[in-house]
């Protein structure tokens, strides 16, 4: 099994990619959702979007596909948080190749939810993703969500 599941917290863990296998594991241990962030064929080998669906749908599981590429833009940030909430509560799962993407994603959106930063960081650097260079975009970006409430 090559799953490397790193728990951020109570309700999010990156992983690098997954497969097949590691999506029925990932049900076993109570995740909900699988947040998918890697375009197809990124790298060869890779098992497509489709195929991750249909495993996790067939274990259950909530499945979204937000593709992220060579940055990160609020509108991803945004689809995240959608997914989050239609998931009804629970565990969620990211992935990408290393799981630093789906980290970040997570990052930005729990500073848009109002998050400090440093915490925000601590978290991610207790699984082993260094945030520490996006303290301040994400305290900008908490600052921005204060702004329009």
């Amino acid at each position: 099994m090559s799953a490397n599941f790193k728990a951020i917290n109570d309700h999010f863990w990156a992983s690098p990619q997954l497969t097949v296998a590691d999506v029925a594991l990932a049900a076993d241990k109570g995740v909900k959702l699988i947040i998918n962030n890697r375009p197809d064929d990124e790298e060869p080998g890779q098992p497509s979007n489709a195929v991750l669906e249909d495993a996790a749908h067939a274990a259950g599981l909530a499945y979204v596909h937000i593709p992220v590429t060579a940055g990160l833009n609020l509108e991803q940030v945004q689809a995240f948080i959608d997914a989050i909430e239609n998931a009804g509560g629970g565990l969620a799962l990211g992935f990408c190749r290393s799981g630093m993407r789906s980290t970040m994603i997570w990052a930005f959106a729990s500073a848009a939810a109002g998050r400090p930063g440093a915490q925000i960081a601590a978290e991610a650097a207790q699984a082993g993703f260094d945030m520490s260079g996006q303290i301040a975009s994400l305290d900008a970006l908490r600052a921005a969500q204060e702004e329009d409430e």
